[in-house]
């Protein structure tokens, strides 16, 4: 045993392994250099890349890790308000629910999606188009009520959500809608108020850094958070009683006389501010669907027309400030035509003998015309030019024109006749009422405003005080018996202005359409506002200024001057008589 164990012990140590036919084959040396230097290489690259990694591409990388856990949330500013002179809310911004679905999570059948479809107020097909968009995130409604919400939800569906938006909210509707104008869904002004003073109304959003989890929970904030900044508030000179009045005014007018369209201004006297700017078609801001253009035009600044009559006392004034006749020249104007160069212009019927004052009571052409054509052209087209016509206004409101009137050095003797009369130039509404605050203010005209001025403002000098006074005591005439507008006349306050009628151009010609107007004066004795109205193409019948515009103005001014506590300056008894005919009016 023990010897086989000294023989096996030494058969093991008298192996010699240099033998071996592996082990003595000789390795190349670049084998073993490529090896080492292949392993120096892959420390070397992964050496490189922990310094790109942590050193130069660190800020890069660095972002890519917070994409997955940080994110920036936007902190919506909220809008600003817009209010009236009073302080009461013309718009404003609510919160509101806007539903949003993860369209690859939703799990809905046909008979869900159409109800979903139902609740949204869209159709099923409009519903499968949206949701076949982006399989991330689609908008189902923006800027919805909370009742929608409440019943979106109630059905229970996986992958529709809501967020908190605002939503622009107009308590006053269609009444104040073309002062106020609109803003789209992203809270952008479009038309009006809205539009013209976004920058000022939508503030600076904020911003919020902050950490989320897979399920996109926000775990915690992190840095520093940027507040937003409100919008800030805008105060308009409208005031929504009296705007919410003539809106009504205007609006059954319209309708009782089967009108085109309508509008009213009423101007501050004293301060040049827009009390009221109303047009009739209107429409809710807040429910847009299927407007048409018509109801979106604010006429009363938009659209111009040739003024007529309304002209007729700015000739007289410019008479009498340069001493051709006083109140009480008398002025033949029988037979009731007179022919400029070859061109016959008519009155309504004869008048025979009139006063200076009686020619604006009746509104006579030829009596207008006759102290036209003892002025030079230049003449008038500098007082025309001074209180406004043929200039754009300067009024922080988009869309106001400037109207038409052409340099005098191009006026042949029958343009400036029929242009004594309002004929071959052209003016918007608010432009006539601006005008008339020259025989309000004792013949300075104001600058007109859309936001709440401090107090009175000065004006421009037009006419001497005592002409711009004697003249609203002739215009006092045409409210009165014998002149064109009986029915402008208000219970309790005196009033003053010029009807207006003319017949409405197309193409080269004019047409049988027409457009009645008054614009006046309230109260005489001390005046205190200035209204305009404006029947566009009166379909009963009736079309004469004074007994279509004229009541208008006559409500409006009642309503007005008692909103704004001025005391009656005559006798209401005295008024209640029957009704009196107007004076037909020339045109």
């Amino acid at each position: 045993m023990s010897s086989r164990r000294k023989s096996g012990g030494a058969s093991v140590r008298s192996v010699n392994y240099a033998t071996s036919p592996l082990l003595a084959s000789k390795t190349p040396p670049w084998r073993s250099r490529f090896v080492v230097a292949m392993v120096a290489a892959s420390f070397a690259l992964l050496l490189g890349r922990a310094v790109w990694v942590q050193v130069v591409g660190n800020d890069f990388y660095q972002k890519q890790g917070e994409k997955r856990y940080a994110h920036t949330l936007s902190l919506q500013a909220s809008r600003g308000r817009v209010l009236d002179r009073n302080g009461l809310v013309l718009a404003s911004s609510v919160p509101s629910p806007s539903i949003w679905a993860i369209p690859k999570d939703l799990q809905a059948d046909a008979g869900e999606r159409r109800a979903l479809a139902r609740v949204l107020g869209i159709t099923p097909t409009e519903l499968d188009t949206r949701l076949s968009g982006n399989p991330n995130f689609v908008w189902l409604r923006r800027q919805a009520d909370d009742a929608t919400w409440d019943a979106v939800k109630a059905m229970g569906l996986k992958g529709v959500y809501q967020v908190r938006e605002y939503k622009r909210s107009y308590p006053e509707g269609e009444s104040a809608a073309h002062v106020v104008g609109f803003t789209n869904v992203e809270e952008h002004g479009q038309e009006g108020i809205e539009l013209r003073f976004d920058k000022e109304l939508q503030g600076r959003d904020g911003l919020r850094a902050v950490v989320r989890d897979r399920l996109g929970r926000v775990v915690e904030d992190i840095g520093d958070q940027t507040a937003a900044l409100d919008g800030r508030d805008v105060t308009l000179a409208i005031d929504s009683k009296v705007q919410f009045f003539a809106y009504q005014r205007i609006r059954d007018m319209v309708t009782q006389q089967a009108a085109k369209a309508g509008s009213v201004v009423v101007l501050d006297a004293q301060t040049g501010e827009v009390l009221a700017l109303a047009n009739y078609p209107s429409y809710d801001p807040g429910q847009r669907r299927n407007l048409s253009g018509a109801q979106l035009r604010n006429r009363a600044l938009t659209d111009t027309f040739e003024p007529g009559s309304t002209m007729k006392p700015f000739v007289a004034c410019l008479a009498m400030e340069t001493g051709r006749v006083t109140p009480s020249t008398v002025i033949d104007t029988a037979p009731g035509s007179i022919t400029i160069t070859g061109s016959t212009i008519r009155d309504s019927h004869p008048h025979g003998a009139l006063t200076v004052a009686q020619v604006i009571q009746k509104s006579s052409n030829v009596g207008t015309v006759k102290m036209a054509m003892q002025m030079q052209p230049r003449e008038m087209w500098e007082v025309f030019s001074g209180i406004g016509i043929g200039q754009r206004p300067q009024i922080d409101f988009p869309g106001a024109v400037s109207g038409r009137l052409r340099p005098y050095k191009t006026w042949r003797p029958i343009e400036q006749a029929t242009m004594s009369y309002g004929y071959g130039l052209s003016a918007s509404l608010l432009q006539i009422a601006r005008a008339y605050t020259v025989f309000a203010r004792d013949g300075d005209i104001a600058p007109v405003s859309i936001l709440r001025q401090d107090g009175p403002v000065a004006g421009v000098p037009i006419f001497k005080p005592e002409t711009a006074q004697t003249m609203r005591a002739m215009l006092s005439l045409v409210t009165q018996p014998g002149g064109t507008a009986p029915k402008a006349a208000a219970i309790g306050y005196s009033t003053g202005g010029k009807s207006g009628t003319a017949r409405k151009q197309e193409g080269k010609g004019y047409s049988n359409k027409y457009r009645a107007w008054f614009v006046g004066i309230a109260p005489i004795s001390a005046p205190r506002i200035v209204v305009a109205v404006m029947v566009d193409e009166p379909g009963k019948g009736v079309f004469y200024g004074g007994d279509i515009a004229g009541p208008v103005f006559s409500q409006v001014v009642q309503n007005t001057l008692r909103m704004m506590g001025v005391p009656p300056d005559i006798p209401v008894q005295a008024q209640i008589v029957a009704p009196v005919a107007a004076e037909p009016e020339s045109f």
